[in-house]
């Protein structure tokens, strides 16, 4: 496995691999990686015969007050762990690689819609700095296959929307959500909870698989189902940011007809935003 930093090397490698008619898959990550990271490269070398997994803690995607200075940034550690898997490269870009011009003069990428609510309201410009990254990364490895986690729900939905409309010929698949044994969805930004928070993380996961149970006995007073998981999580200590329950395709809100509904949530907890879904067939 290389660890690539430069594009020209990118562009060489990745010439090599046309030459002899391969596949290549794109596994985006900001590092720190934990095994829900690693399930998805493993997933992605399912569906293609080269894996470029990027490592590249992004600054657009931070708000003012975030955690950009703090994220962990374990490249040697990622590295030793991306060994163990069928992934070829590591592409680890500066800033400079990727804004060329500088952030402030750099061209963006902003899906309109999709980024309007729920995280996109949390945290103004997260989506624009996401799907930015991601059409450079798309520019620069040119997969037939990128693969996603399905933990960040919204933005998977947003990847999928940006690539369908700027007509990138890519597949973008998600994966499903790794959990730790007591349900919570694993997440690089998991360390920053304490001892007693850890213990009540994973009400957050049982508090939206409850409502989901409730959808597929019949219930179906939305309103009501949000306000009393709001109130759950308050209770358990946790500062909600939603509870929603939407259409699992595009995030409206449904009808009593919707068969495929996603249950999303994001609450706070000490340091910690924490953030999960369940998607439920009705």
């Amino acid at each position: 496995m290389q660890v690539i930093t430069d594009t020209e090397e990118l562009r060489e490698l990745h010439d090599t691999w046309r030459h002899h008619d391969e596949h290549v898959a794109i596994v985006p990550t900001m590092g720190n990686l934990h095994s829900g990271h690693l399930s998805l490269v493993e997933l992605a070398a399912e569906h293609a015969e080269r894996v470029v997994v990027t490592v590249f803690v992004n600054p657009t995607q931070f708000g003012e007050g975030e955690d950009f200075e703090d994220y962990p940034r374990t490249l040697d550690r990622d590295t030793r762990r991306l060994k163990t898997l069928r992934a070829d490269v590591v592409f680890a870009p500066s800033a400079d690689t990727l804004y060329p011009f500088g952030i402030d003069n750099a061209t963006t990428v902003s899906v309109p819609g999709l980024t309007q609510n729920f995280c996109g309201a949390s945290r103004p410009g997260h989506f624009d700095g996401v799907t930015t990254v991601v059409a450079r990364l798309f520019a620069l490895v040119q997969p037939d296959v990128a693969v996603f986690g399905q933990k960040d729900y919204q933005q998977q939905l947003v990847i999928r929307h940006m690539t369908a409309d700027l007509n990138f010929p890519i597949r973008v698949i998600t994966a499903p959500t790794v959990r730790e044994g007591d349900g919570l969805a694993m997440s690089s930004r998991n360390q920053y909870l304490g001892d007693e928070e850890r213990e009540i993380a994973p009400l957050l996961y049982a508090t939206i698989e409850h409502v989901g149970k409730e959808l597929e006995n019949g219930k179906r007073n939305f309103a009501v189902l949000e306000s009393d998981a709001v109130a759950r999580l308050e209770a358990a200590g946790f500062t909600p940011d939603y509870v929603a329950i939407r259409r699992a395709h595009n995030l409206t809100v449904p009808d009593r007809d919707c068969d495929e509904i996603v249950v999303l949530v994001a609450a706070q907890l000490g340091k910690a935003r924490l953030i999960d879904n369940v998607v439920v067939t009705i």
